[in-house]
């Protein structure tokens, strides 16, 4: 799939005496991520079934794509619940999804089946809008992502202008206090109903503030600058943003799902990108049961020993459901 996985995959086997065939070792791969696809296919819709879904994307180099270039952008589009018990009714789960476009067209087919009423969560890429609205989800903002715009507007201003009487300083605070009502709840565990209650109490107040600032600001500097940038970003997605506090269960950012697509990053740095279609679509496939066993506390090689002798048994649904990473026997791996 990438050239630098297979090299690596035929170092290990040399070292055990075997010398294999770049060629072999990425088919081999490919073979493997086309068979899981029955499991991945009930993990999507566990997924879909879930009361709230993350929502992000990363973008893969696709060398081989028909009617394609090279230079080509195609996306990883990853979905997740966080099944915490607050947020989600099972077992968390990390999906990944190869497509070659980023469009609205293909966000609707993503999430198409998904529970009408559900909570998705996603930063303020404009096609999520269109799968809120098509499905009638409840949209939630970043406001990890707002941050940072009036971050970067902080950093635009030379060192010694940057206090705290700046209007990008002031946001920050802020926001600040949001995230501190948020940290304060969990250092002191507390559950969803009353987290709910204290952002009503403690949140709603600062929200109000957020949105005074912003309504005599917005058109008091130049759209295009970092702070112009920062403000109308805040007022675009103002909406979604101050949602998060009408119930406990919801999540104030999105940073659980862009923490879940990292190690899908960090590994393209070292594969650098996909060789064909069916190598991108493997390999997402892979990384979904991989990360859905790390995230469910499941030994991935162990899973995968099981899933694969248990596999060529399957035959009905019910069959492959007992393959899910959570359901599995591993006593056999």
């Amino acid at each position: 799939m990438g050239c630098r996985c297979t090299g690596r995959q035929r170092c290990w086997s040399a070292s055990g005496g075997t010398d294999i065939s770049r060629n072999t070792v990425a088919g081999s791969i490919l073979k493997l991520g086309q068979l899981v696809q029955p499991v991945v296919n009930l993990l999507r819709d566990e997924l879909l079934d879930a009361p709230m879904v993350f929502g992000d994307e990363t973008e893969l180099q696709v060398l081989k794509e028909p009617g394609r270039s090279v230079q080509a952008r195609s996306y990883i589009w990853a979905q997740m619940t966080d099944g915490s018990g607050q947020n989600g009714t099972g077992p968390p789960i990390r999906l990944f999804s190869y497509a070659s476009s980023r469009s609205a067209k293909t966000a609707l087919e993503l999430y198409a089946g998904i529970r009408a009423g559900a909570v998705l969560m996603t930063d303020g890429y404009d096609v999520y809008d269109a799968v809120a609205q098509a499905y009638q989800l409840e949209h939630l903002g970043c406001w990890s992502h707002c941050r940072r715009y009036f971050h970067e507007a902080l950093q635009a201003l030379p060192k010694e202008q940057r206090g705290p009487d700046q209007l990008a300083a002031r946001f920050i605070a802020l926001i600040g206090k949001l995230y501190q009502v948020e940290a304060q709840a969990r250092r002191e565990g507390i559950d969803a109903n009353e987290l709910g209650n204290r952002c009503q109490r403690e949140s709603v107040p600062v929200l109000s503030e957020i949105e005074a600032l912003l309504l005599v600001n917005l058109h008091a500097v130049l759209p295009r600058s970092q702070m112009g940038k920062a403000l109308h970003y805040l007022a675009a997605q103002w909406s979604k943003l101050k949602r998060y506090v009408e119930d406990g269960r919801y999540s104030i950012d999105n940073n659980a799902q862009e923490n879940a697509i990292r190690p899908f990053c960090v590994g393209r740095r070292n594969w650098l990108f996909a060789d064909t279609v069916a190598g991108a679509n493997a390999s997402a496939n892979l990384y979904s049961l991989l990360q859905t066993c790390q995230v469910n506390g499941i030994d991935g090689y162990r899973y995968l020993r099981a899933l694969f002798i248990a596999l060529p048994k399957a035959q009905t649904v019910d069959d492959y459901a007992a393959l899910l990473p959570w359901r599995i026997d591993l006593r056999a791996a």
